[in-house]
Parts: structure tokens; sequence; C-alpha cells
């Protein structure tokens, strides 16, 4: 890694796009993951997914008439960036009675509206996989029909991560298919959020348009050398033989099976509770449940001009200290009231919140029936 970054260190600035010694490691990553190529002058790397997230949505952006179709829920970020770049969002309704899965009918539905009635130009479509904040791993099917940011955590024994690149480059049809995956220490695995380390790989991607993009990776001159080295060691983990490699994979199974676990027990323990239903969340870190509120909760939150998951999570923070997302803030079906929580506490500590959740709800029902 010294070798990497040179005499300099990491005060100084690297490449635009990330020291080459980091994106070869990136794109060996990919290359083992899917099977299939990638090379290093197709890699970006950035201060997280976001930021290269922006960057893009920046350059496919040019005026109020532009849209880029988002699942809903979504993660608010591409909502927030769409916004500020001044155009539009497109929503297409995950299936959550299938899974959250992608269905051919509402993205055909949601485009066709929005180009034929709307006027709109469709720039891009978005796919996160595993979802956030609903938690699904998209089948292959589902992205035949059709980033990938939590590839490895895959909870379910009969589900595997599939890359939208993988697809793309094996199925017919798609020879052209231009697409832009991301990753980041923040959301993979490691879970290391305050490194800011990411890349995106550019696939197919039209060669002035590239250009493009590296004036914008430019503009800021080049992403922080420490997120850079901890993308590097995210994609290059300890190999047999290394001094580290036993102790590493010791701490990732540990990590892993502790996930695999705290998974089944929150969507067991919430599905457990009258007037909830929830998904089983196969990866990522999220549970994002369903809750049915007694007509006084609406009435309620109507009265104090909030939403009625808003209600429902103001409530459970102040009588439990369980802090939750309303599922309004993610978008979702009109008349649907959820949240999004997450399994990341000890098992101790969940044990405890599962039981908090239950004793809050049978509360608020008493409260407002």
């Amino acid at each position: 890694m010294r070798k990497a970054i040179g005499p300099a260190g990491t005060g100084a600035y690297t490449n635009s796009q990330g020291i080459m010694d980091f994106r070869k490691d990136v794109a060996n990553f990919i290359t083992m993951r899917d099977q299939h190529v990638a090379i290093p002058s197709n890699i970006f790397l950035a201060n997280g997914a976001s930021h290269a997230i922006e960057q893009v949505l920046t350059a496919l952006i040019g005026n109020n008439r532009d849209a880029i179709m988002i699942p809903i829920p979504q993660y608010p970020i591409y909502s927030a960036i769409i916004s500020r770049l001044g155009a539009r969002q497109v929503g297409y309704f995950l299936d959550e009675e299938s899974g959250w899965a992608i269905t051919e009918r509402e993205l055909e539905l949601r485009r066709t509206a929005a180009v034929e009635r709307d006027g709109l130009d469709i720039r891009a479509l978005t796919l996160i996989n595993p979802g956030n904040p609903t938690g699904q791993v998209c089948s292959r099917d589902d992205l035949e029909i059709i980033y990938e940011v939590y590839q490895r955590n895959i909870y379910d024994e009969n589900k595997e991560f599939v890359s939208a690149k993988k697809v793309a480059v094996e199925t017919p049809g798609c020879e052209n298919l231009q697409l832009i995956s991301f990753h980041s220490t923040s959301k993979g695995f490691i879970g290391e959020c305050g490194r800011r380390g990411g890349y995106m790989e550019l696939h197919n991607i039209d060669p002035y348009v590239q250009t493009q993009l590296y004036k914008l990776a430019s503009s800021g001159l080049c992403s922080g050398v420490d997120g850079q080295m901890m993308t590097s060691l995210m994609c290059r983990p300890p190999m047999p033989g290394e001094d580290s490699f036993e102790l590493f994979t010791n701490e990732e199974y540990g990590i892993f099976d502790s996930l695999k676990r705290k998974a089944i027990s929150l969507v067991k323990g919430l599905n457990e509770i009258d007037g909830m239903s929830c998904n089983p969340s196969d990866g990522a870190m999220y549970a994002f449940p369903r809750v049915e509120l007694p007509p006084k909760a609406i009435d309620e939150a109507v009265e104090q001009d909030v939403t009625p998951d808003t209600l429902y999570a103001l409530s459970l923070l102040e009588e439990t200290g369980i802090c939750v997302v309303p599922a309004s803030g993610f978008g979702q079906k009109e008349g649907r009231t959820g949240f999004r929580t997450t399994f990341l506490p000890p098992e101790d500590e969940l044990d405890r919140a599962i039981v908090e959740f239950k004793r809050h709800h049978d509360l608020f029902y008493q409260k407002y029936t």
C-alpha cells in the first residue's frame, strides 16, 4: 500500500480518478465477482457512493424536463439530489406483497406516463440492490426485467447477490446497455461509514460522457486518500497464507453470522406483533415493517399536521427511547404506514428492543382505540 501511494504519502493529491493500484484492486474484485473483465480506467474512486451518485446525476441532468426513475420506497439521497438539480423524479413502486419485487408492468406504466403524458425525458433508471430501506435481494429475473452497495450482506441461503453488470453482459439485447454501478465502504459488509470511501464503475459509457465525468471529478481534485485506501482494503481482503487472514476471517464470519441471526430475529419479532407485518430482510441491514394504525391515531396525526408514521415514531421514541425512521421519508403507497429500523445493535440489546416494540405498540393502540 505504501508503494501504491508513493513517496508523497497520504497528504498529497492523487489522480482525480484515484490511485491506479487501488483502482486495479477494485477492477480485480469486480472481475472475480462477475467473471467478466473490469478495467481500472473505468473505475472512479470517490468520497463514498453518495458523492459518485451526485457526480453522475449532475452530468445526466440538463433541465427541468429531465427525469430519473427511482424505486419507491427509496434511499432519499436520490430524490434530494434530483430536486436540487431541478429535475423530476419518476417513482416506480416495489411490490410489497411479492417481497418488494420489481415488476415489468409497474416500470412500463410509470415510464409511459412520464414520457407520453408528462413529456419528460427519462435520463436514467436507479436500482438499489439489496434494497434500502426494504432489505430485499433482487433476483436475476428482477434484474433482467430491468446498485449494488450491500452486496456481501446476503442472509437468505437461497439467495445470492447478482450484479447488474453481470446480468447486462450475459443477457441478449443488453450488449449496449449503459450502466454505472456504485459500491462503498459505508454500505458494504465492513460498514466503515466515516472513512468516506467508495467507487463507481462505468460500463458501456460513451467516451465523451466519460471525459465529462472525469472533468467533474477533477473539479474536486481527488477523493480523500484514507477513503481510497479503505476501498482498496475492502476489495482486497487478506488472502490465505497472509498473517492477518485467520483473524480477519474469524471476525468476518462472526459479524456475518450475528447479522444473519439478528435479521431473522427482528423480522420474526415484528411479525408477532398484532397490526404489524414485515417482509424478510434478505440482505442489507434494515427491516421495513408495515404498521396498521387505528383511525383515532390517523385523526391525531392530521390534527398535529404530521404523517401518521411520524406520530407513531415519535411516540415510540418518547416511550422507549428507540429511534426509527418514518416510512414516509422514503416514499410509500398512499394509505400505508410504517417505519425503517435496523438490526445493527448487539444481539442482547436487539432482543430487549423487540420486547419494547411490542410494549409500545400495545400502549399506542390502547391510547387511540
